[in-house]
């Protein structure tokens, strides 16, 4: 069995980690951490889990952890994992980081966009982008692997066909993305408070969303040239989920069969659907998939290409966890759902 640790295991990007490797089967739950729930029982915070982890809470401590653990997932804010991962903690444990220390390769990009130090640069280059649709073989055998945003994860896997294949245009990309509540964190904020958040949808974080330069990075790689997208956030009255609207203009003489070849890259990927229909958030909702469909308008000459994610799932800790079972060589689809949990 895999043994398991999670620091920031209450939050909600952990506690879905909880939920997910509680049935996972070659997975067992060795340390559960929570700066602000050391000394609780995981149940207690999460009365649903009463009877499927019962687990006491420690403190965050990754020493303790790397010593309990196989594999150590952090799900903390910007700026601590980057402290607290080293070469020696490596050496003990493969490290998934859900945060955003590892998943930008310019420590000079990472400090300007979030404000804070990175204090390990050094393991940047270690670390490897946890996408597995582009980097799969990347990601066999690596001790660091820098789990991917949820806007970013849903942005970038519905663009990439696109440009890997260079049907559009590399200007004017436009992504008008929108996420539930769960992706602002746990934390008490009056912004996320429900009277703030009811019967209202708001954009926020516009031309300044730290998802961005991880979109151009990676939106980058599949063009094979410097990518600048307009990217605008929004927030929506549900719990999860992540719609991703994407424009961008099609080349001359791009037809209907260029795209669907483009979009064929996908076949055979386990969390990826593409269907005929439009993408819904309640399609995805508490499985690891992704929907994506696209429609041409000639009136324009722009494709309109869209992408639906649970983000506290494929957007968080479902991808973790695909992440490993490939780290590991177990089928990357252990332990994660396919179908929605409620099919309307």
């Amino acid at each position: 069995m895999i043994r398991v640790a999670i620091l920031g295991a209450t939050g909600y990007a952990g506690a879905e980690l909880v939920r997910i490797l509680s049935s996972h089967p070659e997975a067992e739950l060795s340390y559960l951490a929570s700066h602000s729930y050391a000394g609780k029982r995981f149940s207690d915070i999460y009365p649903g889990m009463k009877g499927v982890c019962d687990a006491e809470l420690m403190e965050d401590d990754i020493s303790k952890a790397s010593e309990a653990a196989d594999v150590v997932f952090l799900s903390l804010p910007a700026g601590l994992a980057s402290s607290m991962v080293s070469e020696d903690l490596l050496s003990k444990c493969v490290v998934i980081d859900l945060g955003a220390d590892f998943r930008l390769h310019s420590q000079a990009v990472y400090e300007k966009w979030y404000r804070t130090e990175h204090h390990s640069p050094s393991l940047l280059a270690e670390a490897v982008y946890g996408l597995p649709e582009l980097h799969r073989s990347e990601i066999v055998g690596r001790r660091l692997i820098a789990n991917p945003g949820c806007y970013t994860t849903c942005s970038i896997l519905t663009l990439h066909p696109l440009l890997k294949a260079g049907l559009v245009e590399k200007d004017g990309i436009i992504i008008d993305a929108k996420s539930g509540t769960s992706g602002a964190g746990r934390g008490e904020k009056l912004s996320s408070l429900f009277c703030e958040v009811d019967e209202s949808i708001k954009p926020y974080g516009v031309a300044t969303h730290r998802h961005t330069p991880e979109i151009e990075q990676e939106l980058s790689l599949s063009a094979g040239n410097g990518i600048v997208v307009q990217f605008t956030p929004h927030l929506v009255p549900m719990n999860r989920g992540i719609l991703s609207v994407c424009y961008a203009r099609l080349k001359d003489g791009v037809g209907d069969d260029d795209v669907a070849e483009a979009y064929a890259i996908y076949s055979g990927e386990p969390f990826i659907r593409l269907i005929d229909g439009l993408p819904e958030t309640r399609f995805v909702k508490g499985t690891n998939m992704v929907d994506i469909s696209w429609r041409i308008d000639r009136r324009t000459g722009n494709i309109i290409a869209m992408g639906a994610i649970d983000n506290l799932v494929k957007g968080a800790a479902g991808q973790a966890v695909q992440n490993m079972n490939i780290a590991l060589g177990l089928d990357e689809s252990t332990g994660l759902a396919k179908g929605a949990g409620c099919p309307f």
